[in-house]
């Protein structure tokens, strides 16, 4: 399976993304993306890409097998 690493803008998305699978647990992606449509109803598109971004990075984190090369 081959993943690409997300975009991340800046730190405060890790956070983010933290704070989430922290209160959701494996539904974090799911509240992420939730947040995001909300946004894109909104008409809001940069809030809508970065909480795709953030879902997209909660995705990442959630695969256990190693998608990258390992230094």
């Amino acid at each position: 399976m081959h993943l690409p690493a997300p975009f991340l803008a800046d730190r405060a998305a890790v956070e983010d993304a933290h704070a989430l699978i922290t209160m959701h647990g494996e539904e974090a992606g799911f509240a992420a993306a939730a947040r995001a449509e909300q946004y894109r109803a909104l008409g809001n598109h940069i809030y809508f890409a970065r909480w795709r971004q953030i879902e997209r990075l909660i995705t990442y984190l959630s695969v256990e097998d190693i998608l990258d090369t390992v230094h």
